[in-house]
Formats: structure tokens, sequence, C-alpha cells
């Protein structure tokens, strides 16, 4: 089953540029769903028809990568951030673009590496000689990602891009799974949630659903550097009470606990002040929708080596799918 998700995990589609994580996605649901388009936006809509209320599941497939700006006297490749790159966490890690060009974050002259790093600071070493050479390699406005392998170790999976392609999958493997469905459904994987939440904005509007669920990854409070949250790994699929960009409807949520008391899937609650999700755009269109959003305990947000436990995977895919089957209401 985690096959998939390393495919999802190495495909690369920064926010903007998700044409090749999108196709991956449409190949693998097509066969599981009625009909499948690509709106202006890039965001991918699934549709499985069905008699009752619009229900809407929404997991971002954009990553976070970096952008070329401009180019060096010595072939650096200046570069800005899609998304909330730490510079920090950049430093000497591998990026690919795009176009197949790889290089390795390095800070220039002017950088302090202790204090008050900015990534603007931090050029792109692709191995060239002079600003001529690097532009040939790397043109300005080339998108990359970061390079990271997938690696399975004691119950947990680690890769690049978990933020959000184990969303993406545990959607992608619901809609398998699923044996009978209420409601009308529709499955978006949106594209620049990274960025601004950008995709969710202008797919509701065309979907125009009576209730929404959102996939996402959320920060684990189980390591001495995170945040004191009541989040740990391996405890359970994450039902959200509220982030800084939402609060959860009450049917929604109410709906999500009853059915995992039902089927005795592990979750557990989170009310969080910081962190945001396709759902922060989504619950605020047209005249609102009552929305919640099912996480998952990540830990190193953001870099190279997110980490997420398979049974906090396998609880999230039994709600998604049971949701998917019985609805909200």
């Amino acid at each position: 089953m985690f096959e998939l998700l390393e495919k999802l995990c190495m495909t690369p589609g920064p926010s903007g540029c998700e044409k090749q994580i999108r196709e991956l996605i449409e190949k693998e649901i097509s066969p599981f769903v009625d009909s499948v388009e690509t709106d202006v936006m890039g965001n991918l809509i699934a549709h499985k028809k069905g008699n009752g209320k619009k229900l809407m599941f929404a997991a971002h497939m954009d990553e976070i990568g970096l952008i070329a700006t401009c180019h060096g006297e010595k072939g650096q490749v200046y570069v800005a951030g899609l998304g909330g790159v730490d510079p920090y966490a950049s430093l000497y890690q591998r990026v690919q673009f795009l176009n197949g060009a790889q290089g390795v974050v390095a800070p220039d002259g002017k950088a302090d590496l202790l204090k008050d790093l900015k990534l603007g600071q931090l050029y792109v070493d692709v191995g060239a000689k002079c600003e001529e050479e690097a532009k040939e390699l790397v043109a300005v406005g080339e998108a990359g990602v970061f390079v990271g392998d997938f690696y399975e170790q004691n119950g947990c999976v680690i890769s690049k891009a978990m933020d959000n392609r184990v969303g993406c999958f545990v959607l992608m493997e619901a809609i398998r799974r699923m044996k009978k469905h209420q409601n009308d459904l529709y499955f978006v994987f949106t594209t620049s949630e990274e960025v601004g939440l950008r995709g969710a904005k202008t797919s509701v509007h065309t979907v125009e659903p009576d209730y929404a669920v959102v996939l996402d990854v959320t920060r684990a409070g189980d390591i001495p550097s995170a945040e004191k949250v009541a989040l740990e790994m391996k405890k359970g699929v994450v039902i959200k009470v509220m982030d800084r960009g939402f609060i959860a409807h009450p049917i929604v949520n109410d709906r999500m606990v009853t059915l995992c008391k039902e089927r005795n899937i592990l979750y557990q609650m989170a009310a969080l002040a910081n962190g945001a999700t396709d759902a922060g755009a989504i619950h605020l269109s047209g005249g609102g929708v009552p929305t919640g959003c099912i996480a998952f305990p990540l830990r190193y947000m953001h870099t190279t080596g997110e980490t997420v436990a398979k049974s906090d995977i396998e609880n999230a895919i039994d709600l998604t799918t049971v949701l998917i089957e019985e609805g909200i209401i």
C-alpha cells in the first residue's frame, strides 16, 4: 500500500507547477470515479455521482519549493521560496529543478549562518562557473523541489513532501476502498495551498458543496523542538477543532467523532493556535460551508525528513472511507 505513497512523494509538484503530480493522481483514481476534470487553477476535481448532499473532500497536492529569481556573476542561482521555506533547514540541501538540473543550497558571503539568516542570502550552486553558464542550466522562473529519499522504519514513513502527499494518499486509498455511497461526492486535489490556499478558494465555487472535509498534515507535539500541543504520533488520526485559519463546524466534527467511536478508529482531538489548511478558504466561501479537517501528526514539517506514523495513516484511511460511504448526515 505504501508504494503509492512513495511514488507520490517522489513526484515533483511545487506550488504553481503541479502538472506531474496531478497526472499521477488522475491516472490512479480514474477507474474508481465517474469523471475527472482539471479547472483553470490546475485543481483536479473527481466526481462520483450520487443522489444525496454534495460532499467535498480536499487535499492539496503541491509541496514547498524554490524558484529562480536571478543569477550571480560567479554562477550562482538566487532563489525565492514557494511556500514556507526555512533558510536554516534549506542549507546544503540538494534541489532539483523541474528541467532536471540539480544543485546545492549554499550561503553567499554576506550570510551570517548563526543569526537572522534570510532566504535571500542563499543561492543554489549548480556547478556553473559564470552567469551565462548558470542561465543555460536554470532560467529565471524555473521552479524546483528539495531532494529527499523515502524511507520506512519502526512503523513510520519518512520523506520530503509528506506535506501533503500523505493527505492525497489517504484520500486516494479511501476512494479505492469505498463500496457504497449516499452522497454526491467530489474529490478535489488542490493547487498552491502552500502559497495562500489559492486552489481551494476557486474549487469550492465550482463544486458548491453542502459539506466539506479537508485532509492535511499537522505538527506533532511529541518532540522536544515542537511547540506544546496535545498531538502525538501513533495515537491516531487527528480531528481538528480549530487552527489559525478556521474553526470546525460542530455538525462535521460530531459526525467524525461518532464514526470513530462506532468503528473503533483511534483518534485524537486538536485545538491549535497556529497552522492553516485549505479548510480556511473553503469554510468561508459562498454563504459558508460546514467544514471539518482530518489531519495526520507530522514531525519536522517543511524539511526533507518529514515523518508520519503508518498507524495514523491507516486510521485516517478508515475514517475517510466511512465518511465517504456514510456521509455527514
